[in-house]
This record gives structure tokens, sequence and C-alpha cells, in this order.
């Protein structure tokens, strides 16, 4: 709820701070990067510390309190490197959970596992941009805005305390610590990591979206939120449907929905009000394949004592892929929308014949 309403109006944000379309996209990036490459670490210090919980909370704090602290900034750097800190805190937490998740959805279906947690999540990422919307309708400002996500931020972490205290010692997050070392994975494991690699490059950071409506008026401002929040519905239900169907029918899901996310740029940048509204929907469809069916693909392909490694690879390397695209997305924004369009449905399609390469080595699994 927290960070996600704080995503709904960083971009912007930023443009009031007077950001380029440029630094909205290497901020969005860049964070992304953090994000993600800094999982290595943070998950295998977890795993060697065996602090789970301190962890956790050090990172949730972080990740939290960052978006309240956004209602101060007085320029857009300080904007910025609150915003990376944003990002710095969930790298921190991260591993942690989608080490428990692995592990517990084994016996239910990775693909209905990961797409639950991913539904559930998507509550709060719903709740906070309405909220922010709320507080926009009603006059309030972007700084306001940012403000009044200070409560969600403490509740969370009075859960978390909660949590701790309740179940101290989480026993399947005791798992033995292998040497960091990055060979050993298989062919499909790297061609997975490329494809899924060229989806994220390919796809547009919502702050950059948002900087887009927001310059353009294709949306008023109190609207910006909301299409967040119709994103991440549309996010919850399509992790659902996505994850029964991945667990049927594997890899195929994946490249389908890859075909479907490519249409939301076009649409985004180009369209007017309602198009705009209908790519969001599809960017949606998108991110509820990112977040939940292409982890679920992954873990088959990693052994199971290498699994913390190999997450946290493929996490940076996606992490960089995302980056860089998001940077030539900020730069060919500054020029040519078509052309940012273009770059993004051509990285997302391309993505298909890895998916294919690894399909006809690994197979298909259903469950």
């Amino acid at each position: 709820m927290t960070y996600e309403g704080a995503r709904s109006i960083s971009g912007p944000f930023l443009g009031e701070l007077k950001a380029s379309a440029l630094v909205v996209g290497v901020v969005a990036g860049l964070g992304e990067f953090i994000g993600y490459a800094l999982r290595l670490v943070s998950g295998y210090l977890t795993d060697r510390l065996g602090k789970y919980w301190s962890i956790t909370f050090v990172g949730y704090a972080l990740n939290l309190f960052a978006v309240p602290l956004l209602a101060l900034a007085g320029n857009w750097e300080l904007a910025a490197l609150l915003m990376l800190m944003e990002r710095m805190g969930k790298a921190i937490r991260t591993p942690a959970r989608d080490a428990m998740l692995s592990h517990a959805t084994a016996s239910v279906g990775r693909g209905w596992g990961f797409g639950f947690h991913e539904a559930m999540d998507q509550i709060g990422a719903v709740t906070g941009p309405l909220i922010v919307a709320a507080v926009l309708y009603f006059q309030g400002s972007y700084r306001q805005g940012f403000a009044v996500l200070l409560l969600p931020a403490v509740l969370a972490l009075a859960v978390i305390t909660v949590a701790a205290r309740l179940y101290p010692h989480p026993q399947h997050l005791e798992v033995s610590v292998p040497a960091l070392k990055t060979t050993g994975f298989t062919r499909p494991y790297w061609l997975y990591v490329v494809a899924a690699g060229l989806l994220g490059a390919g796809y547009a950071d919502f702050p950059l979206i948002a900087y887009h409506f927001g310059k353009t008026a294709v949306a008023p401002p109190n609207w910006i939120p909301l299409f967040y929040a119709v994103a991440m519905g549309v996010d919850a239900v399509a992790a659902l449907i996505l994850g029964r169907l991945f667990d049927r029918l594997g890899l195929p899901v994946i490249m389908g929905t890859a075909v479907l996310s490519a249409l939301f740029a076009p649409l985004v940048f180009l369209g007017g009000f309602k198009l705009a509204l209908a790519g969001m929907v599809f960017w949606g469809i998108g991110m509820g394949s990112l977040e939940s069916i292409i982890k679920a693909g992954l873990a088959d392909m990693v052994p199971r004592h290498r699994r913390a490694t190999g997450y946290g690879l493929f996490n940076a390397g996606f992490g960089l892929f995302w980056f860089l695209g998001s940077a030539l997305m900020g730069f060919l924004y500054e020029f040519s929308l078509g052309a940012l369009a273009a770059f993004s449905v051509t990285s997302q399609l391309l993505a298909i014949p890895f998916f294919l390469a690894v399909e006809r080595r690994v197979g298909l699994q259903p469950r």
C-alpha cells in the first residue's frame, strides 16, 4: 500500500520538481536495478547470518519510511535519492520471502502459489493509489499524498513485529549456505534469464508513464493514481489466472502473455484517455506475469541447494536489463514517442524465441 501508492505519483512529482523525462527514466530504471541486483547480496547474507526477521524488518523500514519522507523533498535530486532508498529496502527484504514461497508452494503448484501471493500483494497496490487519488481529488498536493502514506507504513512494521514474535524461528528458512558461485547453471537457465530480461527491458516503469500522462494531460492529475490502481487490480486477477494456467501448460503461458503485454506501449504513449486506460490493462497483465509465473518458471531450472543464488543471479540480470531499457526509453521519450513504443514492443517480442529455446530443452512439466 505504501510504496505502490508512492509509485503512482512519483513520476509527476519529479516532473513538478523540474526533472526531465530522461531523469525520470534513469531514476526509475536505476531503482529497479538496485531493487533486483542487491538481492544477490542480501539473499546470501540472509542465509549466512540467519537473521531473517531482523533483516526483513530493516528492509521494510527503509522501504516504507522513505516514502513519507518524499513529502519533505525540496528538489528532484533529494526525491530521486529517497526513491532509490525505497528500492534498496525492497532488495534487502525480498530474498527471505521468495525463499519461503519457493519452499511452501511446491505442493500446491508454484504457479498458483506465486500467483496467489501476487494477488494478495495487489490488494495494497490498489488501495495505496486509491488513497493518493482521494487526497488529490480533495485538492491535496503530491506532498500530502506521500505524507498520508506514513500510516500504512507504521501499521506494516507493527504486523511484522507481531509475526516475528509469534514465529521467531521459521524452520523452513534454515537452509544450508553454499559458496557464492556462478558456475554450474544450465544453458536453459541462462536463456531464461535473457528472455525475462528482454521483457523487462521493454517494460516502461510507471513513473515514466505517469510523467507522460502529467506532461501531455492525457489524464488529469487525480486520475493518474487511478490508472495505476486499475493496472494493479488487473495484475492481481491476472496473476491468479496465469498461475493456474502455468501449472497446467507451462512456458506457452508466459509467451502468450508477452504478446499481450507488448500492446501496452503504443496505447499508453500514443493514445488518448481511453486508449491509455486500455494500455494500462495490458500493462497490468504483463506485471502479473513478471511478478508471478516468471519467478515460478525459474524454480525447476535451479537445484534446490543453489536456489538462493539462482534467484539472486536472475534478479541481478533482470534488473540490469530493466535499468538499461528504462534509461533508453527515457532518452527516446525526449525525441520520439513512436520510437519509444517501437522499442518496447520489439524488446518484448524478442523474448519469445528465447522462451521457445528454453521449452525445447527442458520440455513442459504440467503440475
